[in-house]
């Protein structure tokens, strides 16, 4: 079965095919960096990373976009309180968030741009879509005009007025109609704000998707992914403002929305304040088995957060850790299994990927055949790469497992070391290797990846 995706735009399973088959493109939306992540916001980094490495298997080759949302008026508002400028912010909070993903063992996109690196592509963007008259200047703002786009409303299927009376939309005396959305606003003296041809301001949050969508992956993309939350208004927005702005080329073919997660009977969010900040869960419970329990619902299903499912997990990995444990020092290459590959290929079944898991462990503690002890060996350990899983010796999980935060560190700087690598900044990336290496890390760059380890005293 080739790789098949549930795509929120035409409601239906669709087989994928991108358009360059060397080279996939993939866009999901980052995080706003005001504040610690919670483990709702990280469901999907770690889903999208099992289809980011998925699609690195088949097609040898991928680029993911990831952003980072940097300039915002929660931003605005942690740095007035704070008293200090939106940078202080934006960078602890940046790599706060790297920090959190690695521990997770969310592997870093190629490329994560950051909104206030973008402001010449997105005034760029603003001034195509003035011209051909889908926006317009109103006392030193600039909106989308909802109203020039014919399409809007194709993602989320909802009629125009329902949407506005849905959507929390700022209704304005400058607006020529209540849905049309902001592209640039303007910024007084106490706000960050760059010189644009409407006067000194800031954009908009979602021109900044679409300019730096299209400035790493190029005005069509094959995949955008997201939580279910953004779809609208957000993600209909990019779709409008990017499709004017390009002459009416599709700007993504597949949208993947991801459900949320429910806790104590909720969604969890940061208004409602029912949240678990992920940086707090990773040193209190295994980061192995909150990635376990993520991954334990099909993506697109809400998933009830609890934590008796983070104590299932722990105890499934126990069990797991435990079968490979009694293997002794028999060495296995791992080897993913068709099964597994077959349940991702089913729009990311991973509850199907995680029973096979599961089957192998059982048919493995059962066999008394080596051949078939190492066969099995080798599928349980490749199972567990293709869903992140199982790639700790059994001795350093039953010692509980958890990467320590320093561990989580050096990794978030190997990431954005390959990054820096990946954008040809060769001084940042130097730097970073001359950093550990001041601090006893030794780094290996080999065909599959980065190793660390540390200098023996």
């Amino acid at each position: 079965m080739s790789l098949h995706l549930y795509n929120s735009l035409t409601r239906r399973l669709e087989p994928f095919a991108p358009l360059d088959p060397s080279c996939p493109t993939m866009y999901v939306c980052g995080p706003t960096v005001y504040n610690y992540v919670h483990i709702g916001n990280a469901r999907p980094y770690v889903v999208f990373g099992v289809l980011a490495a998925l699609l690195r298997r088949r097609y040898g080759a991928l680029r993911y976009a990831r952003n980072i949302t940097d300039v915002d008026d929660k931003i605005n508002a942690a740095a007035r309180q704070l008293g200090a400028p939106i940078t202080t912010i934006t960078d602890r909070y940046a790599a706060a968030f790297r920090e959190d993903m690695a521990t997770l063992g969310v592997a870093a996109p190629d490329v994560e741009p950051e909104a206030t690196a973008h402001i010449p592509q997105i005034v760029a963007m603003i001034e195509r879509l003035l011209e051909s008259g889908h926006a317009y200047a109103a006392e030193s703002h600039v909106l989308f005009s909802v109203a020039s786009f014919d399409g809007y409303g194709k993602l989320s299927r909802r009629d125009p007025d329902d949407m506005l009376a849905g959507a929390r939309v700022e209704v304005a005396p400058y607006k020529r109609d209540p849905g049309d959305f902001v592209l640039w606003k303007p910024s007084t003296d106490d706000l960050p704000g760059w010189n644009s041809p409407w006067g000194r301001g800031r954009p908009g949050w979602h021109i900044e998707c679409s300019a730096m969508a299209a400035a790493h992956l190029g005005e069509t993309i094959d995949i955008h992914a997201g939580g279910v939350d953004l779809q609208f208004p957000h993600h209909e927005n990019e779709i409008a403002q990017s499709e004017c702005a390009h002459g009416g080329r599709l700007f993504a073919r597949y949208w993947l929305h991801n459900g949320m997660l429910n806790f104590g009977g909720a969604k969890m969010s940061k208004s409602v304040g029912n949240i678990e900040k992920v940086h707090d869960l990773v040193r209190s419970h295994p980061p192995e088995a909150l990635r376990y329990a993520l991954l334990s619902a099909q993506y697109r299903q809400p998933l009830e957060w609890s934590d008796s499912l983070i104590e299932q997990s722990v105890r499934t990995l126990d069990r797991l850790y435990g079968t490979l444990r009694e293997l002794g020092n028999i060495e296995a290459s791992p080897v993913i299994p068709a099964s597994v590959e077959a349940a991702l290929d089913d729009d990311l079944n991973t509850p199907q990927a995680l029973s096979e898991l599961a089957r192998l462990a059982g048919e493995l503690r059962r066999t008394q055949s080596p051949p078939d002890r190492l066969r099995l060996h080798s599928e349980l350990l490749g199972a567990g790469f293709a869903l992140g899983l199982l790639q700790q010796d059994p001795a350093a999980w039953f010692g509980r497992g958890a990467a320590g935060p320093d561990d989580a560190r050096i990794q978030a700087l190997i990431d954005e070391r390959a990054n820096a690598k990946r954008s040809r900044d060769f001084a940042r990336s130097d730097a970073i290797r001359d950093q550990l290496a001041s601090e006893g890390i030794i780094l290996e760059d080999t065909p599959q990846g980065v190793r660390w380890m540390r200098k023996r005293a």
